[in-house]
């Protein structure tokens, strides 16, 4: 079935994000930031974030639990744009290409709340997109199904006329497994590629 849609996560994606690029600002100790990134500050503590938990939940505990990392535990929910250093080189460009082509544009991104807040206003390329589901906002994250069927009510389209995007092999098979068509990103070149491939630009 032709795709009639594209359906675009975020993070790595569409912007890179890294949480060293923001602590490496301002941890100087190799050691103290390697510790900073893999035991306090995590990827797995921030979906806590995405999948519904506020920072007035989060941030107090895990100063608690890591009180000498307090001040970098306090920068995390106050200036967490800065761990979005900018787009994913390629990525906008093919965006702009298919909104030019009067494809219709949408996006589900783990993304807490708060932070979506704050991030949103600064980044126009949304203003492309019909609909975009926050994981944080519906407290439903990527991989659960649960999300593609809120996603798909929302955008008014059939999973299987639409193809996702993502960088995360768990949610490009757990869309594929619920019917949507999918496409597994590394790289724009390829992306570009297979939307060629698929008429789509």
């Amino acid at each position: 079935m032709q795709a009639e849609a594209v359906v675009f996560d975020v993070g790595r994606v569409l912007y890179q994000w890294h949480l060293r690029h923001l602590f490496g600002k301002l941890v100087t100790d190799p050691a103290r930031l390697d510790m900073l990134l893999g035991e306090v500050v995590t990827e797995e503590w921030h979906f806590e974030h995405d999948r519904g938990r506020t920072l007035g939940e989060m941030v107090p505990e895990r100063i608690a639990l890591y009180p000498d990392f307090e001040p970098e535990i306090r920068a995390y929910a106050a200036r967490f744009n800065e761990t979005i250093p900018g787009p994913v080189p390629g990525t906008h460009a093919l965006v702009e290409r298919l909104d030019a082509r009067g494809v219709p544009l949408y996006a589900i991104t783990n993304f807490g709340a708060e932070f979506w807040a704050g991030f949103r206003p600064t980044a126009p390329i949304f203003d492309r997109f019909r609909a975009i589901v926050v994981s944080g906002e519906e407290k439903l994250a990527k991989p659960d199904p649960a999300i593609f069927d809120l996603a798909a009510r929302r955008f008014g389209r059939a999973p299987e006329a639409m193809l996702f995007i993502d960088d995360n092999r768990a949610n490009v098979d757990a869309a594929a497994a619920h019917g949507w068509q999918v496409h597994h990103f590394t790289r724009a070149n390829l992306l570009e590629a297979d939307l060629a491939e698929r008429g789509l630009i």
